[in-house]
């Protein structure tokens, strides 16, 4: 039987029709400095405190927004509302000094849900391919006569600090259902990519993640946008059946946005559509058939906003990319390194299989993966076994913590031996350490290799690692 977790409570909403004093807790966070920029941008006084300095910090500081090293309670005397993140604890000294006078407090979640509230927010929400939905979804949205203020998740270039404040009311944002602040965001209009199981320490089951996914699309009231091949999608196609504002996206005859074929180019990828029984042929310089759905995804919300399809198309033929997506980091010993964000095993398949496409591969495509989070991978360590079949070697490190807390006997190794038994002969090492990965690639690299790293933590250093290591 599911049990339902313990949802996140909406906050009262800060006024931001009028100008407010803003303090964020941990401001140099990836979550909080794109909303401390656009609230700077928007004509608000924004402060922060955060415990180190960094390339985030000083971005701000050029922006105008007043940053301190250290936690301090004078911080928050003489401000309207502070903002923290859930890495923040309750006993936080800037917390506690707002709560003594009477300063308001509100969650991440409650400052992006006021945010949205003051504008016509369109949410991206999923399990996987949010962020670079998103930052197509802008392009197209601009390229459109729309031009939107966007928070995102990575670094984009053009953007700095993972905002861009536009010169309308409409919102692009990165909605995520982890700690709970899809549950509170009044949106306009939702894209959900697609529905797969994470984030289990939170909502307990799949269902209830499924649950938050409907519960956020009946809460719309504009434009709804799901695939039509997701499986875990399927609970919100059944919840809005009928409904004029619900349109798809996948390759189902029955999509509003059918993907009817995908070309390998040299460049990346040509994307064959049917709208309204009519085809068009994309070009889209990203690689895998994963983004040609995240890609088929941002043309249906484009065009529930009026967003002409040949627009649409045209907005993305120089796109960039995102940080970790598939990033190309140089060569080592005649092998193209790549980074990938990759950490759930369907990321991790469609990683591997867009690194069979790469134009460079005359040898073999070596997949190094460094698992995240220790409740993650007792949960779902099994779940892997089978995501890394179609690389010629596979390499697994240990788990990168992420903030939780080490729970004895979970390793990367459970990973390695999952993989293992189901594929007896598939070339697998456990390289617990850094240094161990080095040492491994070193000796196995070879020119018209791919060599394709993944993971959320520190494994985006591997290739400066590896070049390191020659030097």
């Amino acid at each position: 039987m599911s049990t339902t977790p313990e949802r996140r409570v909406p906050e009262p909403l800060i006024d931001l029709s009028v100008s407010q004093r803003c303090h964020f807790i941990g401001i140099g966070g990836p979550g909080m400095s794109p909303i401390a920029k656009l609230l700077q941008a928007r004509g608000h006084i924004v402060s922060g405190s955060d415990m180190r300095d960094s390339s985030v910090t000083e971005q701000l500081r050029t922006l105008g927004v007043d940053v301190s090293i250290g936690h301090n309670a004078a911080l928050v005397r003489d401000v309207d509302v502070v903002t923290y993140s859930t890495a923040i604890p309750s006993s936080n000294i800037e917390r506690e000094a707002a709560g003594q006078l009477g300063v308001p407090v509100r969650h991440r979640s409650g400052m992006l849900a006021s945010l949205c509230a003051s504008s016509r927010a369109i949410g991206v929400a999923g399990t996987h391919g949010k962020t670079t939905s998103t930052a197509l979804l802008a392009l197209m949205l601009e390229a459109g006569g729309i031009d939107p203020s966007v928070i995102i998740g990575a670094e984009v270039s053009g953007y700095g600090v993972g905002a861009r404040a536009g010169a309308t009311d409409v919102l692009l944002l990165e909605a995520d259902e982890s700690d709970g602040t899809l549950d509170v965001l009044p949106l306009h209009s939702l894209l959900v990519t697609n529905v797969d199981v994470d984030h289990l320490d939170y909502f307990g089951t799949f269902e209830n993640v499924q649950h938050c996914f409907v519960d956020a699309a009946q809460r719309v009231l504009g434009s709804v946008v799901v695939c039509s091949d997701d499986p875990g999608s399927a609970p919100i196609r059944a919840a809005l059946s009928g409904n004029k504002t619900l349109s798809t996206f996948g390759v189902d005859e029955s999509a509003t946005v059918r993907i009817h074929s995908i070309d390998t180019t040299s460049d990346g990828l040509l994307v064959h559509l049917v709208v309204d029984q009519q085809e068009y042929a994309c070009s889209l310089p990203l690689r895998g058939d994963h983004n040609a759905m995240n890609f088929a995804g941002a043309v249906a919300m484009a065009l529930a906003w009026g967003v002409p399809i040949d627009v649409a198309c045209a907005s993305v033929r120089n796109f960039t990319g995102v940080a970790r997506r598939f990033t190309e980091r140089g060569e080592f010993n005649g092998a193209v390194l790549i980074d990938d964000y990759a950490h759930l095993p369907a990321e991790i398949e469609a990683a591997i299989a867009a690194a069979r496409t790469h134009p460079s591969l005359s040898g073999r495509v070596v997949a190094v993966f460094q698992p995240n989070r220790f409740h993650r991978i007792a949960a779902m360590a099994d779940s892997y076994s089978h995501c890394f079949g179609a690389a010629d070697s596979v390499v697994i490190t240990d788990v990168y913590a992420s903030g939780t807390a080490r729970i004895e006997g979970v390793t990367g190794k459970l990973v390695s031996d999952a993989i293992v038994s189901a594929h007896p002969n598939l070339s697998v090492v456990w390289a617990q350490t850094r240094d161990d990965i080095v040492r491994e690639l070193q000796s196995y690299l070879q020119p018209g290799d791919v060599c394709i790293s993944m993971g959320c933590g520190d494994i985006e250093t591997l290739p400066d690692d590896l070049r390191g290591a020659l030097s």
